[in-house]
């Protein structure tokens, strides 16, 4: 039997709140990992990929580390599916597919996560009004089970536990293996379109017009008010059919340490927020760029996190149903503003129709997403938003979130009882457990 070395350590998401101290155990491989469902006074446990979760989704007593699990099995060039370890980072396949000429079919704003954390958050992109979330595109995967047995799921072949594990944030069992199917491409570069937009009516206008675009993705100056509310800076791009195949370049910037915490505050905000839609309108409107700087500009700076200060921050990600998304956009972007807490990184993004799975966080509508550093007041404003966010029938993004209600959560996600009929069936319940499944009431 594989011996567990369980050893205390420090941990947080991605915000760096919530943080703690945790027992860890790094797992040689896959097959190693039932080893921790045997340990003596283990359970329950949680299996956490490369960290990349905002809040305390990957947080819990007994982490088991699935980092070095970064092998690929196998590749089918004839039909670009990818049989890789549950622990394999999106880089990782960017750096050995891209320059064959394969890209990932969906890929979240940082290529930093692990395809098990990928899975697990079922992450979406900027063509989710085109081709859906990451599960769309995820042939099948081999789970750990609580009785410590490996059962192979996918939506032919126990589909109910394959759904549910497909944003079930790594609560119905531990993602082992995993079978992708990748997208071709023929070349590294994309073509960018800029489409400036003076107010958010404009704005979400012009998402509508250019839906034919394969990638869509907003930046909002949520420092404006009045009739400039919601003014922001619309980038559309699809892949060019021929040019070179380079992987994305690794950070060439970071972030040594935490920022002072007097850097953030209103005025810097509304300055780099009228600097950055002012250079907007003078940068080329179409211009190619590598798909790094496209799918994932802020991995050019090595840990940015630091950026908030050493309190951490949160990321505050809400969808919004269609018919109402721009009515309460507006009210809540209107209320940002007036509390001076808005974001230097605000987006915003077209999704498409909802999929199967119970806690998949994706409807058809308006997603936004907002970085707020934790500061005294901001949950009071969160609060607020909430419920804006329940009244129009929108939801928050589990792999983000870091203070939602269990009352906000189980509104809000309603299929959240059928979710946990599945864990019960399968014996995930009081084995796998995070702070997350604690604070909204899953355990």
């Amino acid at each position: 039997m594989t011996p567990v070395n369980w050893l205390s350590a420090r941990r947080s998401g991605w915000g760096r709140y919530p943080t703690g101290a945790f027992r860890i155990w790094a797992a040689s491989s896959p097959d190693a990992a039932s080893a921790a469902l045997k340990a003596p006074g283990a359970r329950p446990v949680l299996l956490r990929g490369r960290g990349r979760a905002y809040g305390d989704a990957a947080l819990a007593d007994h982490l088991v580390e699935t980092a070095q699990w970064d092998h690929l099995l196998d590749f089918d060039e004839r039909t670009g599916v990818l049989v890789c370890e549950a622990g394999v980072s999106l880089d990782d396949i960017l750096r050995i597919f891209v320059p064959r000429g394969w890209f990932l079919s969906v890929t979240p704003g940082t290529r930093y996560v692990s395809v098990g954390g990928a899975i697990a958050a079922d992450v979406h992109g900027k063509n989710h009004h085109q081709v859906g979330s990451f599960s769309e595109h995820l042939l099948w995967m081999d789970m750990l089970l609580g009785n410590g047995s490996v059962h192979r799921v996918s939506p032919s072949e126990h589909e109910e536990l394959f759904r549910a594990t497909c944003g079930g944030m790594g609560l119905t069992g531990g993602i082992l293996r995993a079978g992708i199917r990748l997208m071709r491409i023929g070349s590294s570069q994309i073509e960018q379109t800029r489409v400036i937009a003076p107010s958010l009516h404009e704005l979400m206008r012009a998402f509508e017009a250019h839906a034919d675009a394969p990638y869509s993705v907003a930046w909002i100056d949520c420092s404006a008010r009045g009739a400039a509310l919601g003014r922001g800076v619309l980038m559309l791009g699809r892949h060019t059919e021929l040019g070179p195949l380079r992987a994305p370049q690794a950070a060439q910037r970071s972030m040594p340490t935490d920022a002072p915490s007097w850097l953030l505050n209103r005025w810097s905000l509304v300055g780099f927020n009228a600097i950055y839609f002012a250079a907007g309108r003078l940068v080329s409107r179409k211009q190619r760029v590598d798909l790094g700087r496209f799918f994932y500009p802020l991995d050019g700076i090595s840990d940015w996190n630091r950026l908030y200060g050493g309190a951490g921050f949160t990321q505050y990600q809400c969808v919004i149903p269609r018919p109402r998304a721009e009515s309460v956009l507006r009210l809540m972007l209107d209320r940002i503003a007036a509390s001076g807490r808005g974001s230097f990184l605000a987006v915003l993004k077209l999704l498409g129709p909802a999929n199967a799975n119970p806690l998949s966080f994706p409807m058809q509508g308006f997603t936004l997403a907002l970085d707020f550093k934790i500061s005294e007041g901001l949950w009071a404003l969160l609060d607020e938003l909430d419920g804006m966010v329940l009244e129009a029938g929108g939801r928050l993004y589990l792999a983000k979130d870091a203070r939602m209600s269990e009352a906000m959560f189980k509104q809000s996600y309603p299929r959240w009882t059928e979710f946990q009929a599945v864990r019960a069936r399968w014996g995930a319940v009081g084995v796998f457990r995070s702070r997350l499944a604690e604070r909204l009431g899953l355990e």
